[in-house]
């Protein structure tokens, strides 16, 4: 290339740190833009850096992407830019996978260990001072499913498998011996594995295929004292069939991280239901977590403008990146 590059750096807002940019800004010509601004920074950009991950205003920007030949996403998801023209394009897409594994793997230990202890219930006896003695549950050698075998789902195995639980996993694909999950069955065989499960935990992408994968069939299929932990996509679960579910009895409880509507309405039943653990999209955000989102776009600009292959490459026809 004989100029230098130009990158379009969507926010919201935070900005990031120039500290951090700087292997960027000393080689690119950068652009920071809101939402509003995403057209005009788009026209001539080389790279399109997505710090405002949630973001909706891609596609309504993409008729200024003539120039754009990489997008990288600050997150592990990338359904907020799998829509049809950028899957058609010739523009390679990265994500920002490995950054939120551990993170993600400590919130759904921390969210079984509260169901098996009643730490919830302990708080409410605490602030109604009421001393009552109760038995609580083990969670060494109950059955953990994971649903999504990607680098997430594989952190969160290692750890459930160290606190002593029997866990599988189901994916696209069935295989024997994995180093993480033992046993991976398909997702076509996902019924009959959801009854052996007392831990249920969603952490598969979102794609066409994954989309109400949660539904009132799968909650049907579950043990009836069976926890459901969702901490990939909102839109994997029917949100009316799960809390059908919850009323019912069909499941016993469910820790929720993402929705299909985020924020949550203020309205929703889900908010008072006493086996329903809520918290706001943020089971992988650790202190410092922004930064570390900054450094792999910044590592892979390195690679990008040095000729090297990029890492993180998403498969456009999947919607996720495949595992090594």
């Amino acid at each position: 290339m004989s100029r230098n590059p130009i990158v379009a750096v969507l926010h919201a807002h935070v900005l990031p740190s120039d500290e951090l940019m700087a292997p960027v800004a000393t080689r690119a010509e950068v652009r920071y833009t809101g939402k509003a601004g995403l057209s005009d920074a788009l026209d001539g950009a080389d790279v399109l850096f997505l710090y405002d991950f949630l973001t909706d205003a891609v596609p309504g920007a993409w008729h200024a992407a003539g120039s754009l030949q990489w997008l990288h996403i600050a997150a592990a998801g990338v359904d907020p830019v799998m829509f049809p023209e950028a899957r058609d394009s010739d523009v390679t897409i990265t994500n920002s996978r490995g950054v939120f594994d551990g993170a993600i793997a400590e919130y759904v230990l921390a969210q079984i260990l509260a169901f098996a202890k009643d730490l919830p219930g302990s708080l409410r006896l605490q602030q109604s001072h009421t001393w009552q003695h109760r038995e609580s549950e083990r969670i060494a050698g109950r059955t953990a499913l994971i649903v999504g075998t990607g680098p997430i789902g594989r952190a969160t195995a290692r750890l459930l498998r160290a606190a002593g639980m029997k866990v599988s996993g189901s994916g696209r694909t069935a295989r024997d011996a994995d180093p993480d999950f033992g046993t991976v069955t398909a997702t076509e065989d996902l019924p009959e594995q959801l009854a052996a499960a007392d831990y249920v935990i969603a952490v598969a992408p979102l794609t066409e295929q994954t989309r109400h994968l949660f539904r009132d069939t799968t909650f049907a299929a579950m043990k009836p004292g069976a926890r459901f932990v969702n901490v990939g996509r909102g839109e994997l679960v029917r949100t009316d069939d799960l809390v059908a579910a919850l009323r019912a009895g069909t499941i016993a409880g469910a820790a929720l991280d993402v929705f299909d509507t985020e924020p949550l309405p203020a309205d929703h039943p889900l908010w008072d239901m006493t086996n329903v653990s809520i918290t706001p999209h943020n089971s992988g955000d650790f202190a410092g977590w922004r930064d570390d989102l900054i450094t792999v776009f910044t590592d892979n600009f390195e690679r990008w403008v040095t000729g090297y292959p990029l890492e993180n490459v998403v498969d456009k026809h999947l919607g996720y990146v495949p595992s090594r």
